[in-house]
């Protein structure tokens, strides 16, 4: 587990498992993120400079978590951008669909700065689970690398 009790890696043969946890579904959602890019850098050597937003829907809360996870890959992958910070702002069920709304701070990935760890390829629905309990959300998910 992390130092902070945000997240951990789970054990897994060839990709890489994660349990992230919050005490909403919203500070679920953001260490899930956290756990995403420390997967391919070291985080803490990644500055909260820019800013960015984040808006997804999904027809579900499993659906909304992959979208999520792929949404800023896809960030990274067409802008370079690395995130260390993350605040879901809300996770709104409009009956029909769910809508997540929130803000991501970073900066450029810099090879010389960040330490490359290992590609994350894509958000799965593999082994996701979303475990709700009365103190506690825990999301596990696999990221293909």
């Amino acid at each position: 587990m992390d130092s902070t009790g945000k997240f951990e890696f789970l054990e897994h043969t060839a990709d890489a498992y994660i349990a992230a946890y919050g005490a909403s579904l919203e500070e679920a959602f953001g260490n899930a993120a956290l756990a995403m890019f420390e997967v391919m850098t070291d985080t803490d050597k990644v500055n909260a400079q820019v800013k960015e937003t984040i808006e997804v829907e999904a027809e579900d809360e499993y659906a909304l978590l992959y979208s999520w996870l792929e949404a800023l890959l896809v960030k990274f992958e067409l802008s370079g951008m690395l995130f260390s910070k993350f605040e879901v702002h809300k996770i709104k069920d409009n009956k029909d669909n769910f809508k997540l709304e929130a803000s991501v701070w970073g900066e450029k990935f810099d090879p010389a700065k960040h330490p490359q760890k290992v590609g994350v390829k894509a958000a799965t629905y593999h082994q996701m689970e979303i475990i709700k309990e009365a103190e506690k959300v825990s999301l596990i998910f696999l990221l293909d690398i």
